[in-house]
């Protein structure tokens, strides 16, 4: 009876954790460059003492799909994306030097180049710091050039070059903060091959119709599981009658 009871009740959370998962991923369907997560149940041995008689259910994020959005053009000069595979760099709030394709850029009043969660954008030598400028162009290869404020001949400036990336997808991981990072630590290098389309956004690669359906799928799950516990109780006031009986 306490068998049963426990595999329901881990059941149903491990569902509700699945679910978390799959919500998250919809709440972000219109997040730029947002990857969604995938998540998948695993079952374990429960080891105590005794034979290892018990199975439990364990969910697990082993990875984030990494298709592409689609691209929709802007027309804003900062905004930029990545057509096909690849990352640029940013430097995360704990220093590290992180991975991203949401390429809604912005210049913070002290000219640091930022994506729009206010972390700076990595260049060949650092963070990318911009001058006052009238324009500002940034290239396929990353290039970023500026026309400089008061400058009459509107000759662009090479300024800096996004560090443009492309480990394998199986070398990343998302963190708690949405961006990406090599699994074993360290830096990825540059990689020339990595294009960029000015003027535009990638938008998130959520598939709302197969979200939806994995959600009523879940919540199918989690009502059987609570039934499963139901039974387990229903069967243990029933054994608790014939115990008075005899």
């Amino acid at each position: 009876m306490d068998r049963m009871l426990y595999m329901a009740m881990n059941g149903a959370k491990q569902t509700m954790l699945a679910q978390a998962v799959n919500t998250n991923n919809l709440a972000n369907v219109s997040t730029t460059g947002f990857r969604a997560d995938l998540e998948q149940f695993r079952s374990m041995p429960m080891f105590g003492p005794g034979a290892p008689s018990r199975v439990f259910a364990m969910t697990e994020k082993p990875a984030s799909d990494f298709s592409p959005g689609p691209i929709n053009t802007t027309g804003n000069d900062l905004d930029i994306a990545i057509p096909d595979k690849g990352w640029f760099a940013v430097q995360a709030n704990d220093g590290t030097e992180a991975y991203s394709r949401a390429g809604n850029l912005q210049v913070a009043p002290s000219g640091l180049l930022t994506n729009q969660q206010g972390l700076p954008v990595i260049g060949d030598g650092g963070p990318i710091t911009l001058p006052p400028a009238a324009k500002i162009n940034i290239s396929e290869d990353g290039t970023v050039a500026v026309v400089p404020l008061g400058d009459k001949t509107g000759t662009p400036q090479i300024i800096a070059r996004i560090k443009l990336v492309n480990p394998a997808n199986k070398d990343l991981t998302k963190g708690t903060d949405g961006l990406m990072r090599l699994r074993q630590g360290g830096v990825a290098n540059a990689d020339a091959a990595v294009k960029l389309v000015s003027g535009a956004l990638e938008g998130s690669n959520v598939n709302v119709a197969n979200t939806l359906a994995k959600m009523i799928d879940l919540s199918r799950q989690f009502e059987m599981q609570v039934k499963m516990m139901k039974t387990a109780e229903r069967n243990a006031d029933q054994t608790m009658q014939l115990v008075r009986l005899a």
